[in-house]
């Protein structure tokens, strides 16, 4: 790092306090105006705000990382711009006119109240344990790569980088809010892609062009049934990434993420109306298509520039591990000011993850355990809270940063593993709850607990028999164990529906009163006038522009 590249950050620095100072100086007078910045917030705003959201740790190092390591594989997770033009058009009709703050509240309106209980438990404890321990475990990883300091003042640069970035994300969160983090998405989401894009140009002119990497990867089988790392599709005999299990495991990982996660809709829940929230959600579609490009093919650049020996800066190129290609890239790769720059896009993107994860944090708590115990508390009380809860779950973040040390290169598979179990109890409980009238309350109360309790069972079989030996095969085994993650992910997805529609079967419906808007059957044919005077023949075109780009996409890497 030159003194150009630190001039940059501190522009960057700058700019960052510049915006949050001033959104500090907005009246913040409710808890919708902390959490949800006032619902006033406009498609580029909340399409700035989805991607940045989502692009974080597992991108720039899991995604980098797979690239380099299994090539296209992951990919099927990354060209998801489709499933979030579901949350557009299916979801955001149903959200919208519910005014609900926290999806755990709107399963409250459409099932229950124990339904809302399970729901908050449950993203809560995958918040801390996943996303936020593995976006502060990697901002550690990737600062110490790209500055290249091993320690200061004897302490090791890991715990200084990770600690640092989890302390300035919190402060701006829990002085601004929901605005802090739309605001400075905007800032954030350009300089995250042109530094992405940057690196891209560079690595593919150091190895050589497209071409290069094309053959480096189709010389590198990845199975025995024919299949290179530049496929997409692979063999269903593919012992990880079996092209049906991939298409039904990343759907139902990418559904219950893009559609259901309150870390994601909460962006959507801001819109000023449903015009504005389904045009931010088409916009992040089409953002949503660049981390494959950005990330990913980065990730597999690099492989090729390891294979080929490509000198750079007098040396043949390497990387210490798959998970650090890309701030290997940048720390050698870029001339001083764009590495400034990249950085900068880096921390922007780590950043941005946290803030919103911190935010969505602490209102899933004020909001649906805090205010339903204390229904009566005023709006100051609801905004204390709030912060509170924020350093809270800083502070926790902080204590799992030694757990996800362990984690190293299996980053990225460690957090869709764990997603694809949290995911379908969820996911069926969205889906029936909006497309079947007739799922009742304690069907989908229990489609819920039944997911979670599987997926439990699923994730200690898991630590159980990576670790033990000589153990005999059983169908508990080849259940819980042995079956493709992805396959039994896709399973559990019908067994949760099964369980919603048996058991709806059997118990009283929710009155038509409760439900009335938050279901297909129960729209009133107001309701249905007012969502389809909020989009023209733009939103149509756009829509189908995302699409064919996707289908394109998987043509081309088939």
């Amino acid at each position: 790092m030159l003194t150009l590249d630190w001039i940059v950050i501190g522009l960057f620095a700058v700019v960052l306090v510049g915006i949050v100072l001033w959104v500090f100086r907005q009246k913040q007078t409710s808890s919708g105006d902390y959490f949800l910045a006032g619902r006033d917030a406009t498609w580029i705003a909340i399409g700035a705000s989805i991607f940045a959201s989502n692009i974080g740790s597992e991108h720039l190092i899991g995604l980098a990382g797979a690239g380099a390591s299994s090539g296209m594989a992951m990919a099927h997770w990354e060209i998801q711009g489709w499933i979030i033009l579901i949350l557009g058009w299916v979801f955001v009709p149903f959200y919208s006119r519910s005014m609900v703050l926290t999806m755990p509240e709107f399963l409250e309106r459409r099932y229950n109240k124990e339904s809302r209980t399970i729901l908050s438990i449950i993203s809560l404890v995958s918040y801390v344990l996943t996303k936020v321990a593995v976006t502060v475990y990697a901002g550690g990883l990737v600062f110490k790569e790209v500055f290249g300091i091993e320690e200061i003042w004897g302490i090791d640069f890991f715990w200084i980088a990770a600690i640092g970035l989890v302390l300035i994300t919190a402060l701006y969160t829990v002085v601004g809010g929901m605005k802090s983090v739309l605001y400075t998405s905007v800032l954030q989401t350009p300089i995250l892609l042109l530094g992405s894009l940057v690196i891209l140009v560079l690595g593919l002119k150091a190895v050589g062009g497209w071409e290069q990497v094309l053959a480096a990867c189709k010389a590198t089988p990845v199975n025995e049934h024919g299949d290179s790392m530049i496929n997409l599709i692979r063999s269903n005999k593919d012992a990880n990434f079996p092209w049906l299990g991939v298409l039904i495991g990343s759907s139902v990982i990418g559904f219950w993420y893009w559609c259901t996660d309150q870390y994601i809709v909460q962006r959507v829940l801001s819109g000023k109306n449903e015009t504005q929230a389904r045009r931010g959600a088409i916009f992040g579609a089409y953002l949503k298509l660049t981390p494959v490009f950005l990330f990913l093919i980065p990730g597999m650049i690099a492989f090729a520039m390891v294979q080929n020996g490509t000198i750079v800066g007098g040396e043949a190129f390497s990387m210490s591990s798959a998970d650090a290609a890309f701030p290997t890239l940048v720390a050698k790769l870029l001339p001083a000011g764009i590495k400034g720059l990249v950085v900068c896009g880096i921390l922007a993107a780590l950043m941005s993850s946290l803030a919103s994860l911190f935010n969505s944090s602490s209102m899933l708590f004020t909001i649906d355990f805090y205010k339903r115990f204390k229904p009566f508390a005023s709006e100051r009380q609801l905004l204390s809270v709030g912060r509170i809860a924020t350093v809270v779950i800083v502070a926790l973040g902080i204590l799992w940063i030694p757990v996800m040390k362990n984690v190293g290169n299996v980053l990225y598979n460690y957090l869709q593993d764990v997603q694809s179990v949290l995911s379908p109890g969820i996911a069926a409980a969205f889906l029936l709850g909006v497309t079947w009238k007739k799922a009742t309350p304690k069907g989908g109360m229990w489609g819920l607990i039944s997911g979670f309790l599987i997926g439990v069972v699923r994730l200690s079989a898991k630590v159980y028999y990576s670790a033990a030996e000589g153990v005999s095969d059983n169908w508990f085994k080849y259940l819980f164990y042995d079956t493709n993650w992805l396959f039994f992910s896709g399973g559990m997805l019908l067994f949760s529906i099964l369980v919603v529609v048996v058991v709806s079967c059997f118990t009283r419906q929710a009155s038509e009163e409760q439900i009335r808007g938050l279901t297909f059957g129960s729209t009133t044919p107001e309701q249905k006038a007012a969502s389809r005077a909020s989009w023209n023949r733009w939103d149509v075109a756009h829509t189908c522009i995302i699409l064919g780009i996707t289908v394109l996409f998987y043509i081309y890497f088939w």
